[in-house]
């Protein structure tokens, strides 16, 4: 049954949208034209009322997009694209947000509850600032329009909303136009990850939030209040800095948890998209605060939030119009909105470009130099710095943009953006390191006021506590062999005990003033913990066999690659490591079992319990015959890691996804000092792939030990199945069956083998039973009528294995432990700057 009827639904409330966010816009006008007439309440009420009726549709578009998806209304084109039947409400939620359509509705959503507020408070400045929001969501909602305009047939925007049908070209839909899926494509296996459902949400309200600046400061040039719109825009502007900051590092742990590269930052196109406006809207802060209080840097002020606005729009062209091609894997599709997309960043660029020109003598300077000795001389250096460490980033990240200029002026380009991240990385770290420094020697001349003769003397405790610290750290540590890292170290260690000083007096003082600090000495410990997790990663994995592993591996690989057979103890740093099999999580409980304790169904996401399972507590966690549910895509490797009394499971994951192919994420040990982050390398074939060799036909009796596949194995019992067994296994009631159950004992595991033999209507069947982590498989031939001993025959091939690369990243939580006060440090700040916009707002 084709829904007709919410799509139509939908569509409607976008067509809405659209409109009241262009009436709105020309309302908000007039409603500013007429402040200060009598009209002025009765213009800025219709005004109001039209964003509430936008707002409104805005809800129902989500509302709508949602319950499609919820629903499994898989006649749908995007709910087929990005959901299925079997995805957990949560992963619904993110695939919401996985298609282009989807996170402009997020973009579109945070703008509309940002202007609530504006609404709510924005005073004398909601007429002109709203305005600019409506005109960006009638640029934003009609990215999902959808519809073609008469006479010219110009598609605008890419609908939700659009059925199966109408967009796949295939033949089932000609006899069968109400054809509905059975299921959906279902949600890209990376995406799977709890992160994924808050990452794209924070990002896109940070994206939302910097809005606001630009929108305050385009006001301030529209209606002539050069200085006033910093007063208003600057505690949004730190919002904005923060939630986006946060945002980032969410994408940055995730990639930590979910791919495999190694790291947490690998400098992808998509990824320098978003680092570098964020890096100039916080250079953007500190220039505004260096205004607030010398009334110098106006103009850059208004220059550096206009560039930071452009590159939002420039990193959303970026990412949407697929000018990135294959050289990112987070870059969307292009859905053809290439051109929609150039028009908006070209539309806001050069109207902010054209504004400031066209007031730019009028914009006040001040007269007054600012001094070297003076914080806010240093604070502008730490905006320069960020500017130029975006800059850096930008070039390199643009080539598919000059690519395409190129060709599109019948040239031929064949440049390509740097694919090894130290590319990127030898020229970031000298800009973090200088950045650091800096922070610390800002933030002494901000608030201690020194004068020009003393300046050295007030640094030299932290200096010499910085020497003393940083010698003791070498001493101690790790073999420093590139001077980088010490230079580096010191940094870190300076920012840390500058900022730490001027904390503790501020903290006497006034704590609601130490945000600045506290941020500080987040970015400090961030690139200490850069430093030795990124400076200092150690693989662990080595294959001191001197076997080759996989032929197609390099020297090094081979090297770095460690072969861990089932239940057999292998060496690896401090840790004996016991790979322990191939294990599904059940989705009722969280648990891992392994697979070869459960049986397939009908169902592929559906598993029964082949007997009682217990966990390493031996306590039972699923009795024989129950069924669970599972996602039959993922298969996880248990390698445990014992270290003296400590014993820690590890379960790298490989996830066998029809689209994808097998997709590879690794496990994280998580201890105090360092991670270690393996993940899989080589993994078994697949069951059906397995070539058996048949042993010689075996006689024996119940008791008898004997060895198949070199593990010690004895028959314990030969029984006949009684009804409820019968059922169990699939078979007929009126069957009779036997049961030899064989028990094989590996280093530290007992496992059985049960092979039937099965009598129905005067013919016999022998079923077999395999243990393909031992690599045994049994068949019960029945029983010699003159021993009557019972006759089997042994089936080996080769054992299970996962061959694994483990990582040591030393003190990396260092790095996660700044993000945290990072966030604090923005959250202190951001709740001080708008208190004090409230005061003088009153």
């Amino acid at each position: 049954m084709v829904h007709n009827w919410i799509g139509d639904t939908g569509h409607l409330f976008v067509i809405v949208s659209f409109v009241t966010a262009l009436a709105s816009s020309w309302a908000y006008y007039n409603a500013y034209k007429k402040s200060n007439t009598i009209e002025a309440s009765g213009a800025l009420k219709y005004a109001r009322i039209l964003f509430a009726i936008h707002g409104l549709a805005v809800l129902g578009i989500v509302a709508t997009l949602f319950s499609i998806i919820y629903n499994n209304y898989f006649e749908y084109h995007y709910a087929w694209s990005h959901s299925s039947r079997h995805l957990p409400v949560h992963y619904m939620i993110s695939s919401f947000w996985e298609g282009q359509e989807g996170s402009f509705l997020l973009w579109i959503f945070w703008h509309v509850v940002t202007a609530v507020f504006i609404m709510g408070k924005g005073g004398e400045w909601e007429a002109p600032v709203m305005t600019v929001f409506s005109i960006v969501q009638a640029f934003l909602t009609s990215m999902v329009l959808g519809v073609v305009l008469p006479g010219i047939e110009l598609k605008l925007g890419s609908s939700p909303f659009m059925l199966l049908r109408d967009v796949l070209d295939d033949p089932t839909f000609i006899s069968n136009p109400d054809f509905v899926p059975e299921d959906g494509r279902g949600l890209n296996p990376l995406l799977q990850n709890i992160w994924m459902v808050i990452h794209p949400p924070t990002l896109f309200f940070g994206f939302a939030l910097t809005l606001v600046p630009f929108s305050f400061m385009i006001s301030g040039l529209w209606t002539r209040k050069y200085r006033e719109w910093v007063k208003p825009a600057l505690p949004w502007t730190l919002l904005a800095a923060g939630v986006l900051g946060v945002g980032i590092l969410m994408g940055a742990y995730w990639a930590y948890e979910t791919l495999n590269f190694g790291g947490y930052w690998n400098w992808d196109p998509v990824e320098n998209a978003v680092y570098i406006p964020w890096l100039f809207l916080v250079a953007s802060y500190h220039v505004m605060i260096v205004f607030r209080r010398s009334k110098s840097g106006l103009m850059a002020s208004m220059i550096m939030v206009l560039s930071m606005y452009t590159l939002i729009l420039y990193s959303t062209f970026l990412t949407r119009s697929g000018v990135l091609g294959e050289s990112s894997v987070h870059s969307f599709t292009d859905l053809g909105l290439s051109g929609q997309l150039l028009i908006y960043l070209l539309f806001f660029f050069i109207g902010g470009v054209v504004l400031l020109i066209y007031h730019g003598g009028k914009i006040p300077s001040s007269q007054k130099d600012i001094e070297t000795y003076s914080g806010e001389f240093w604070v502008f250096i730490g905006a320069l710095i960020l500017i130029l460490m975006g800059i850096q980033v930008l070039l390199p990240t643009s080539i598919p943009v000059y690519n395409k200029i190129v060709e599109f002026f019948g040239g031929i380009s064949t440049a390509a953006a740097p694919s090894d991240p130290a590319e990127y990385s030898k020229y970031q770290i000298w800009f973090a390191i200088l950045l650091t420094i800096t922070s610390g020697i800002a933030q002494y001349f901000w608030w201690k006021n020194i004068k020009k003769g003393k300046a050295l003397a007030s640094f030299v405790p932290s200096i010499i506590l910085t020497m003393v610290i940083v010698l003791i750290i070498l001493q101690i540590g790790f073999t420093y062999s590139d001077f980088r890292l010490i230079i580096m170290l010191i940094a870190g260690v300076f920012s840390l005990l500058a900022n730490g000083h001027v904390l503790i007096e501020l903290l006497r003082k006034k704590p609601v003033l130490s945000g600045g600090a506290v941020t500080h000495i987040g970015v400090a410990f961030m690139v200490v913990g850069i430093l030795y997790s990124t400076g200092f990663s150690n693989v662990v994995s080595e294959n001191t066999s001197g076997l080759v592993i996989n032929k197609n591996m390099t020297t090094q690989e081979n090297r770095e690659n460690l072969v861990l057979w089932f239940d057999e103890t292998s060496k690896m740093a401090e840790y004996d490591l016991n790979y322990l099999g191939r294990h599904v999580k059940l989705d009722e409980n969280g648990e891992y079992v392994r697979i070869s304790d459960v049986l397939p169904t009908d169902d592929p996401y559906k598993v029964v319990a082949s007997r009682d399972i217990f966990n390493d507590e031996n306590e039972l966690i699923a009795s024989k015959a129950d069924t669970f549910s599972l996602n039959p895509e993922n298969t996880y490797y248990k390698i445990r890691h014992v270290r003296g009394d400590e014993i820690i499971d590890m379960y790298p994951r490989v996830q066998d996804n029809p689209d994808m192919g097998k997709v590879v994420s690794p496990d994280l040990l998580h201890t105090f000092t360092r991670d270690f982050y393996t993940y899989a390398t080589v993994i078994p074939p697949s069951d059906d792939e397995l070539k058996w060799v048949a042993g010689d036909t075996m006689v024996i009796s119940v008791g008898e030990e004997f060895f198949i596949n070199d593990y010690v194995t004895t028959l314990k019992e030969v029984v006949k199945l009684d009804a409820e067994e019968l059922e169990f296994r699939g078979l007929d009631k009126n069957d009779l069956a036997l049961k030899a159950e064989f028990e094989i004992t590996s280093q530290s595991m007992t496992h059985y083998v049960e092979p039937l033999i099965v009598i129905r209507n005067d013919m016999g069947a022998s079923l077999e039973d395999e243990l393909i982590e031992l690599g045994i498989k049994v068949q019960f031939l029945g029983v010699d009528p003159q021993t009557e001993k019972f006759k089997f025959i042994p089936y080996t091939t080769q054992k299970d294995f996962v061959v694994i690369k483990s990582i040591e990243k030393p003190w990396i939580n260092l790095l996660w432990l700044g993000t945290i006060i990072l966030a604090v440090g923005f959250g202190i700040s951001t709740y001080r700057r708008f208190k004090e916009s409230a005061k003088k707002a009153a």
